[in-house]
């Protein structure tokens, strides 16, 4: 009796990749790029970030030199966030980026995504995950657990009130009852000491 192998796992992963608020004119084209180099887009949204939420989401170079900068530039518009999918989709994707330094960039990787659109060290106009741990991060703070997949229910459910008060309370309810980012509390039992 032959033994047949299990054919081979593939492992799609998702990266978060963001289109910075100096290019966001050049959306479709960028999208474009992403789609022929073999990503798939899981997921699209525009939205502009506070100061403050720039400094969350960059929490890992607070205390460096360019941190202020970083999140001016990052809260000076409107950004493009995106979830990525495709086989080693964080590789691939920081690939198609380059360095992180768009002038470096323009001399070793002229062809990248950042010595395209980028011009300079802090303005180099996407972001990607380093890591598999920072793409979870990173992937929850742009699409909060929740917020996409319930779209269906606000609209099903309490948006259909008779008056736009009733709407309002009946949507700022389910939001503090769905936060995704509500701090839960967690019981250990307490061990007891042998006398």
């Amino acid at each position: 009796m032959e033994l047949s192998m299990p054919p081979p796992q593939i492992y799609v992963e998702k990266t978060l990749a963001i289109i910075k608020p100096d290019i966001v004119d050049k959306e479709e084209e960028i999208q474009d790029i992403i789609l022929r180099s073999g990503f798939t887009i899981v997921q699209r949204r525009k939205l502009h970030l506070s100061p403050e939420h720039c400094s969350n989401f960059y929490v890992e170079q607070y205390g460096k030199m360019f941190f202020p900068n970083l999140t001016a530039y990052m809260s000076s518009g409107p950004l493009v966030a995106m979830i990525l999918a495709r086989l080693k989709a964080i590789s691939y994707w920081k690939e198609l980026l380059g360095p992180s330094n768009s002038l470096v960039a323009k001399e070793t990787h002229p062809d990248s995504l950042r010595a395209i659109y980028g011009t300079d060290e802090l303005r180099n106009a996407l972001h990607g995950s380093n890591d598999f741990a920072a793409a979870e991060r990173e992937m929850r703070f742009m699409f909060p657990a929740g917020t996409y997949i319930s779209i269906i229910t606000l609209n099903v459910n309490g948006l259909n009130a008779p008056t736009k008060r009733q709407r309002l309370i009946w949507l700022a309810d389910w939001l503090l009852k769905n936060n995704p980012n509500k701090p839960k509390l967690c019981h250990h039992p307490v061990a007891e000491e042998p006398y």
